[in-house]
């Protein structure tokens, strides 16, 4: 079972946590991150964009001119997609991008993106994450002494409105609870930055 470090908000070591190895020791699979990654980008998408047709651009009523004689093409409306402010062809109409992934798929992605971290030592673990106050140095202090520099995704055991609110307006730094996880989150960060609590939580759900 892989071990890890456990730091308190000063960035000093204060104990060692021992991993699941179903979690955070998985092989990482490449081709179920892909998808989980696609699918959630596309989840995202809220296919409202549309175009109008010609039978939807107001005008184009009368034909432009006579059928035969003029020595030009013939045409029927003026709102024929060749005309300028005529209607859109084959253009993007609403449509949903949905994706699914089954239970097991969703699964196995966030043991190999977890695992992945564990890997390439991305992962901090702080033995509790908390702010008396709502003050921005306080965390970007923590984060500096943790080791936490660039994108860092901060995990949180339970809500907590202080941490969040001191946390966001840090740039390239985004709060998470230990429920809300997501494989493209973890995937994004340079930093996982974890409490223990939430770690712990994780292999609760995670661990076979």
């Amino acid at each position: 079972m892989p071990e890890i470090k456990v730091v308190n908000m000063a960035g000093a070591e204060v104990g060692v946590m021992t991993l699941s190895d179903t979690v955070f020791a998985a092989d990482v699979n490449g081709a179920v991150l892909h998808a989980a990654v696609r699918t959630y980008l596309s989840n995202q998408r809220q296919g409202t964009q549309s175009t109008l047709t010609r039978s939807e651009v107001s005008g184009g009523g009368k034909k432009p001119w006579r059928q035969k004689g003029t020595g030009r093409a013939r045409q029927g409306s003026t709102r024929s997609p060749q005309w300028t402010h005529g209607g859109i062809a084959l253009g993007p109409k609403p449509r949903t991008y949905k994706l699914k992934l089954n239970r097991k798929v969703r699964r196995l992605a966030m043991v190999s993106a977890l695992s992945s971290k564990v890997a390439d030592s991305e992962l901090i673990v702080v033995d509790r994450i908390a702010a008396e106050e709502y003050k921005t140095k306080t965390m970007a202090a923590m984060l500096r002494a943790v080791g936490a520099e660039g994108k860092t995704l901060v995990v949180l055991s339970e809500k907590d409105e202080r941490v969040i609110g001191s946390l966001a307006n840090i740039p390239g730094v985004k709060t998470t609870l230990s429920t809300t996880l997501s494989v493209y989150d973890i995937l994004n960060c340079q930093k996982l930055v974890a409490a223990k609590e939430a770690v712990e939580k994780i292999e609760e759900v995670y661990a076979e």
